[in-house]
């Protein structure tokens, strides 16, 4: 996802190699902002979740409000956490009053964040914990940013659109981290698609085609599960796959040129021809899913993983009365009745999500994406289902899924020795 220096991995790699030079010592972990910033219009934030999404999300959410301070995080990784503190500490000063006892190491730290008296928390942990954190969230009382993908399988997706619901009931805000939907030439597009720019949209071509990703050697000291969850992105039941952990914001885009309305089937292929190696987990290394929607229209979406070939990231839509094309990073233009194209300044949408979520609080009118969010989620688990298994599926056949990929959050300890399934097969793998 490129969007200049405003994305969160251009704020790690900014900030990262000057402070991870320095020490982090006590002296940091135990900096304190001017008391005076409190007072009965502050707003706590927690973070749940200290990799560099996790990082990124604080200090927008921390400049979305001039009264706004984190006071809790929580982590697996005492590094992590530490990296994450130091980070933001020296971006944000003032903004991060964590004190040492608010620091929660382990499986169980999201608990301690919650019972604190933080008013919103960031949950941007690896998707498997998602649903249960979500849960565990809005049972507390807390408002929500969500990184997506929401879940990794279906009970997870039927987990959240019920958590989604209880937080509208109880008037809290559930922000999403569909990142695009606070793109202004996205906006600004889609404004004019849904409004017929291009006539009724046909067809979706999407795309989110990358190289390599990251990828963690092991260390003598870890354990097989800490390296697993060292490089979560390789495990299934961790990540949802790489076509929910990453492209899900393709087939989020589709779904918006649709109206967000539903596919009725799915179809598709997948597999791994590059990143065949042991330590690459279960995970395939590309996807090719057609999903079929009422009236005969339709949505293709390709992504792969594959380091040294081409890279696309973007939407095409084919409508009645002409086409849009859009390269995320660059390029909005619609073709059709009346030609346009994006030339305004682009905002930091990551920003803008944060400034939306807390603008919404102090409204008293919660922003809520819940149940879409977890739509797009599921438009991604289905087609690792379709390809995992060559099977034609149906929109209730996937979401009433009973295959759940992961232990259950209480569970979890560094003790825990969780199957790695083996690659799936399309034709012998059976759905379930």
């Amino acid at each position: 996802m490129k969007n200049s220096d405003q994305g969160r991995r251009a704020f790690v790699k900014r900030t990262g190699a000057a402070v991870l030079a320095s020490t982090i010592g006590a002296n940091i972990l135990s900096a304190k902002a001017p008391k005076h910033l409190l007072n009965t219009d502050t707003l706590k934030v927690g973070l749940i979740g200290c990799g560099g999404r996790g990082t990124g999300a604080a200090l927008q959410a921390t400049k979305a409000d001039d009264n706004v301070v984190l006071t809790a995080m929580a982590d697996i990784f005492e590094d992590r956490m530490k990296e994450s503190h130091a980070l933001l500490t020296q971006e944000n000063g003032a903004k991060i009053m964590v004190e040492p006892d608010q620091m929660h190491l382990g499986f169980d730290g999201y608990k301690k964040v919650l019972e604190s008296d933080v008013d919103v928390v960031l949950l941007t942990t690896p998707p498997c914990f998602r649903p249960a954190h979500l849960r565990a969230a809005i049972e507390a009382g807390k408002h929500v940013f969500c990184e997506k993908p929401v879940a990794v399988d279906a009970p997870g997706i039927r987990h959240v659109i019920e958590s989604a619901k209880m937080a509208k009931s109880k008037g809290l805000a559930l922000m999403s981290g569909f990142c695009w939907r606070h793109d202004d030439p996205k906006n600004a597009t889609y404004e004019r698609i849904l409004d017929g720019a291009i006539g009724d949209v046909q067809a979706v071509y999407n795309t989110y085609n990358t190289g390599a990703l990251w990828f963690h050697d092991r260390k003598p000291e870890w354990s097989d599960f800490q390296f697993e969850m060292r490089n979560w992105l390789y495990q299934n039941w961790m990540s949802g796959d790489h076509i929910a952990e990453q492209a899900v914001h393709s087939l989020d885009l589709m779904s918006w040129a649709f109206g967000d309305q539903l596919p009725i089937s799915a179809t598709g292929t997948g597999g791994r021809q590059s990143r065949t190696e042991d330590q690459f987990g279960n995970v395939y290394d590309h996807f090719a899913i057609v999903y079929d929607y009422p009236d005969g229209r339709k949505g293709f979406h390709f992504s792969r993983q594959q380091k040294g070939c081409s890279r696309a990231y973007g939407v095409d839509m084919l409508g009645t009365k002409g086409r849009c094309n859009i390269h995320v990073s660059n390029n909005h233009e619609i073709i059709g009745r009346k030609t346009w194209k994006w030339e305004g300044e682009r905002n930091n949408m990551y920003q803008t999500e944060h400034d939306t979520l807390f603008a919404s609080i102090r409204k008293g009118e919660p922003f809520s994406d819940g149940v879409r969010m977890a739509n797009s989620t599921m438009l991604a688990i289905w087609g690792r289902m379709v390809a995992y298994t060559g099977q034609t599926l149906t929109w209730e056949e996937a979401l009433n899924s009973d295959e759940t990929l992961g232990p259950k959050i209480d569970e979890y300890s560094w003790d825990l020795n969780w199957p790695m399934k083996e690659v799936a097969q399309p034709g012998i793998t059976k759905f379930a």
